[in-house]
């Protein structure tokens, strides 16, 4: 199966986002795609958190929501909707959430980001905390036969969340994302690849990828890797369409040379150690 990573460059204006959201849509399915995936905030990158409130749509009922599933029936793909913002319980709050729609255009599963941002190195300063109400369930979908576990972007630091997501395992894992340029320098590839390769799945991340018109640069860096790790396809900055081929064969074969995911251990619920065994003798490995 075709899989397509979208990286965009948006920007505060939510029509022009929508817009090339839509052309790239098109472009993935006419290639043959067959699940296209959009980065975290596709349709705003503002000027300020509070941009976030001012454009948030109750769940269900939006022109952002609208156009996704309009895009998805008429191309008849699955579109992994990146995020926007919906209304959260709280007013002045709001969720940062993936909808994914069927190819007819149906609301198939949604996903509200679980790990806020928070970051400060004295010259950049993140806190997503400040608007964002944090979601708390994990969530996976069915797609054409295959197990599809969603993330947004900082859960990429979080492998228990993956680990929820892989009870039965997951075929694909999505994580749609707008890393910033100095962590995703460091760490974007490295988390990536380190995902598929303890989870035994292709994982795809579209992101967004530039320098936006409010002055932020995101790392970009859009890619699709497989079950043993390998970069598939990837593309470092600038719009465009990232695609790859899912195979089956692939995650069996990688499953059954390596049955890691059939030896792992029960959660360790109880107290640590200090090293020592039951008779006091340090312990040895």
């Amino acid at each position: 199966m075709l899989i397509a990573a979208l990286q965009m460059v948006s920007t505060p204006d939510v029509a022009r986002n929508l817009e090339r959201a839509g052309a790239l849509i098109a472009e993935a399915a006419q290639a043959g795609a067959r699940i296209v995936a959009l980065p975290e905030y596709f349709c705003l990158m503002g000027h300020g958190d509070q941009d976030k409130i001012a454009l948030a749509e109750t769940p269900g009922d939006g022109p952002i929501q609208a156009a996704l599933a309009a895009a998805a029936r008429t191309h008849g793909v699955w579109v992994i909707g990146g995020t926007l913002p919906l209304r959260a319980a709280v007013p002045g709050r709001v969720l940062n959430s993936c909808n994914v729609f069927a190819p007819d255009g149906t609301l198939a599963a949604r996903y509200d980001k679980m790990h806020l941002f928070r970051y400060d190195n004295g010259r950049e300063r993140y806190d997503e905390g400040a608007v964002l109400d944090a979601g708390s369930q994990p969530v996976a979908f069915e797609a054409e036969g295959l197990r599809v576990g969603l993330s947004i972007c900082y859960d990429l630091r979080f492998p228990e969340l993956y680990r929820a997501l892989t009870v039965p395992p997951c075929d694909l894992l999505a994580v749609p994302s707008a890393f910033t340029h100095t962590t995703g320098r460091a760490h974007w590839e490295l988390l990536l690849r380190a995902r598929a390769v303890e989870n035994q799945c292709y994982v795809i991340a579209p992101a967004q990828g530039g320098l936006h018109e409010n002055g932020r640069r995101t790392f970009g860096h859009s890619l699709v890797a497989d079950p043993w790790g390998e970069v598939l396809a990837m593309r470092e900055e600038g719009e465009g369409v990232v695609l790859a081929t899912l195979s089956r064969e692939r995650i069996q074969g990688v499953r059954a040379q390596l049955p890691a995911l059939s030896h792992r251990r029960a959660a360790f619920g109880g107290p640590v150690t200090d090293g020592r065994t039951s008779s006091g003798v340090p312990a040895t490995t």
